[in-house]
């Protein structure tokens, strides 16, 4: 009985990391039937699974390589392959700059550079390399811009009769027509995020394989105080979730994705003007010991 019981929890994890991949898989079928709404929800549904079969596996202690092999072909499949498959029936084969190889070209490089990421992370985890913050854009927050954004613009193409029109007489969209679980400012901009969105790909896929740091909360240790305010935000991020889900989804998503870069550039620059100073620093000696 206990045997059977420890093969039960050895299979929960996976279970869900099983999930992950079977809702990766539905979210396919329907990019290919242009049901883009439910195909991003699925891949919402696969992040779900994706938060949870690592923490079960931590609180069950049932972490094994195994898991953590499967872990990586759902990850592929569900924020990998999926997200792309549903960019390029969406976007790039209907963008007036990327129709025809350049989108197959770059919804293709958003995979690769998926398929690398994660084999990047395998070989780090196995050679016992740890990071405080993760080494490049994780895959799931690759594909949160890319599905929270489908949600945004879907919901955008509800307001309007025609999706392929981007304006109504000169105008944006009449803000009379938007329901209450939209917002207007974001909501207008969507026709100006579809026509950016093969450069943003392109900027994810690299962000990717980068080294820039974005921050972990699997191991995040707060103060009491800091707790208190941390919850507090959480509370209200859950209730514009409630009340905006689509607008606040791709806010949270893109916020993070550019979170990365706020820190790593100006970081950079910094060592890159440290370098200099001390380079100069080391040429004024030389100089002075050669007089």
């Amino acid at each position: 009985m206990k045997v059977e019981l420890k093969k039960g929890i050895y299979a929960l994890p996976s279970l869900f990391t099983c999930g992950n991949m079977t809702f990766g898989f539905l979210s396919m079928l329907m990019s290919v039937k242009g049901n883009f709404t439910p195909a991003a929800w699925f891949i919402v549904c696969g992040i779900a699974c994706d938060m949870l079969d690592g923490r079960v596996a931590r609180l069950t202690r049932t972490t094994s390589e195994f898991g953590v092999q499967l872990d990586s072909l759902a990850d592929l499949i569900s924020f990998g392959l999926a997200p792309a498959m549903m960019m390029y029936e969406l976007v790039l084969k209907n963008h007036p700059l990327t129709r025809g190889k350049i989108g197959v070209a770059i919804a293709a490089l958003f995979l690769l550079c998926s398929a690398l990421r994660l084999a990047k992370f395998n070989v780090q985890a196995a050679n016992g390399v740890v990071h405080k913050t993760f080494m490049g854009l994780p895959t799931p927050a690759s594909a949160g811009v890319i599905i929270s954004f489908v949600l945004s613009y879907q919901l955008w193409v509800k307001l309007n009769d025609s999706p392929s029109l981007l304006m109504s007489n000169g105008k944006m969209i009449d803000l009379s027509r938007l329901t209450s679980h939209s917002i207007p400012i974001l909501i207008n901009a969507m026709p100006k995020f579809f026509l950016a969105m093969p450069i943003v790909m392109v900027a994810l896929s690299f962000l990717m394989v980068s080294n820039v740091p974005y921050q972990s909360f699997k191991k995040l240790k707060l103060s009491k105080p800091i707790a208190m305010r941390f919850l507090f935000l959480l509370i209200v991020l859950a209730l514009l979730i409630v009340v905006f889900p689509q607008n606040v989804f791709f806010v949270i998503f893109t916020a993070y994705a550019l979170s990365g870069l706020v820190m790593y550039v100006p970081n950079r620059i910094k060592h890159t003007k440290r370098k200099d100073d001390e380079e100069s620093g080391g040429d004024n000696e030389e100089d002075c010991s050669s007089a």
